[in-house]
Order: structure tokens, then C-alpha cells, then sequence
């Protein structure tokens, strides 16, 4: 709903709200933990809805005052029937709350056109576009390696990162992915590719935990087209060495205090 009021010039109530969800959220994940603690006394317990408990309920209630005395009448006056359907339609991809309707909607005499962001040039998916230069550039810069093995076996693409953790170079495309391993590992590559294009597996992943003095992580996918049917294999590659070493939490906002 928020991006459909900012489109509008309404950014004042979303921003208050999205703050005051994130709250919520702290105040929800308090709660949980408070009760899933040892409670041995009823002071104990009282303590915990007075100070934890209370607060929670009474900033959900004042969220669901807020949503239907101001966000929704608000969005109501603004959003066309349109904007209504767009909403309906992107809805199941986060899941409703409660029940799930069973009746489709469509406004009466709406005229729904699909969105549009992109440029005549733009490579389109069925999530978004990238021109030529974006879409190299984030296979750039992603800090995982991939490459894409199609249904025949061949060599496709692979990403070109300047810290790829097993070189490749362009001669590869085309080639055989059986070509790629040593002589030793060609009968589990070739075990890989049979369960995955009969179904019995989806996915296969090794580590090696001192390739160069670094954790690598490598996990074969099998790719599926809408109807199941076999497409390839991905291969992701990734350098886990320093996220072995990550501990607690470091969240967006902690970023400010760099």
C-alpha cells in the first residue's frame, strides 16, 4: 500500500507507521521471550505484563486505530480502482492476515495496465528489467560466483567477478560441463545430473574448509521451468571464511555508527 500513497506525494503517514511497526516488532519479540523464560512467581508474571505484556497490546491497538481512522480512509480518497487491483494482485505474494479470501476481485469498468518502469532497451523479467550495463554489472558485483549449466549439459554463463574463487574463462561456454572436472569426480558430476533431471534431487552442496586458506561453500541447484520441467544447474559458489566469524548482531542502523 505505501508505495502506491508515495506515488501520490503521500510519504508522511507511511514513514510514521513503518516506524512504529519496526516497535511492534521489538516489542513482540520482548514479549515471546519474556514468556518463554522461567516464570516461577505470580510478582514475577505481574512484572512481565505490566512492563513488557501491556505496552505491546496497548501499541497494537493504537496501530489498528491509526490504520482505520487515518491510513485507510487516506488511502480510500486517494488510490483509483486501478491502484485497488494492483494492490489485490501483488497481495498473495506476502500472504494475507487471518483468512484468505476465496472470492477474486476485479473492479467493475477498471482499466488495469501493467506497470511499466523499464526503457524500450530493457532485458525484462518477470519481476523487474535491467538494461546491458546494470545486469553486468551486478553479476559483478555479486559476492557469490555462478554458473549456469543448461539442460544439455553445456556451459552457459558464468559470473566474471574480479575475486571469482575458481577461475573460468570465456573458452568454457559451450563446453561440456563434464570437461570441467578432474577425470576423478566425473561419475558424481554425472549422478548430479541424473537425479536432478529425474527429480530425485533438487539440490547437492559441498564445502571445502581450506581451499587457500579459505571456507568455501558450493551448492548445485537444479533449475525448473513453471511446470517442473528440467532447464540446468546453477552452481553458487561463495567465500564464507570471514561470516564464520560473525557473531551477534549487526543490523542496518548499526551502519551510523561505523
Amino acid at each position: 500500500l505505501f508505495p502506491f500513497l508515495e506515488k501520490h506525494l503521500i510519504t508522511g503517514p507511511p514513514k510514521v507507521m513503518w516506524g512504529k511497526h519496526d516497535e511492534i516488532r521489538e516489542l513482540l519479540k520482548n514479549s515471546f521471550e519474556a514468556l518463554e523464560s522461567p516464570i516461577s512467581t505470580a510478582e514475577e508474571m505481574k512484572s512481565i505484563v505490566q512492563l513488557i505484556l501491556a505496552p505491546t497490546v496497548e501499541m497494537l491497538d493504537g496501530m489498528i486505530m491509526k490504520e482505520e481512522e487515518i491510513l485507510f480512509p487516506m488511502a480510500m480518497d486517494t488510490l483509483t480502482d486501478e491502484e485497488w487491483y494492483k494492490v489485490y494482485q501483488e497481495t498473495p505474494e506476502f500472504g494475507y492476515c487471518l483468512f484468505d479470501p476465496e472470492d477474486e476481485w476485479q473492479p467493475s469498468g477498471a482499466k488495469v495496465e501493467k506497470q511499466e518502469y523499464v526503457t524500450a532497451d530493457a532485458i525484462r523479467l518477470s519481476s523487474g528489467a535491467f538494461n546491458l550495463a546494470e545486469l553486468e554489472a551486478l553479476f559483478l558485483h555479486l559476492p557469490i560466483d555462478i554458473t549456469f549449466v543448461d539442460k544439455n549439459d553445456k556451459v552457459r554463463f558464468f559470473s566474471h567477478s574480479p575475486n571469482r574463487v575458481f577461475e573460468r574463462n570465456r573458452s568454457v561456454i559451450g563446453r561440456d560441463v563434464r570437461m570441467c572436472h578432474p577425470p576423478g569426480s566425473v561419475h558424481i558430476v554425472e549422478q548430479i545430473l541424473a537425479d536432478f533431471k529425474s527429480g530425485k534431487e533438487n539440490k547437492a552442496v559441498f564445502w571445502m574448509s581450506n581451499f587457500k586458506g579459505r571456507f568455501i561453500y558450493i551448492e548445485y541447484s537444479a533449475v525448473r521451468g513453471k511446470e517442473g520441467e528440467y532447464l540446468g544447474v546453477v552452481e553458487v559458489t561463495q567465500d564464507i571464511t570471514q561470516m564464520r566469524k560473525l557473531e551477534g548482531d549487526q543490523r542496518l542502523l548499526s551502519y551510523e555508527h561505523k
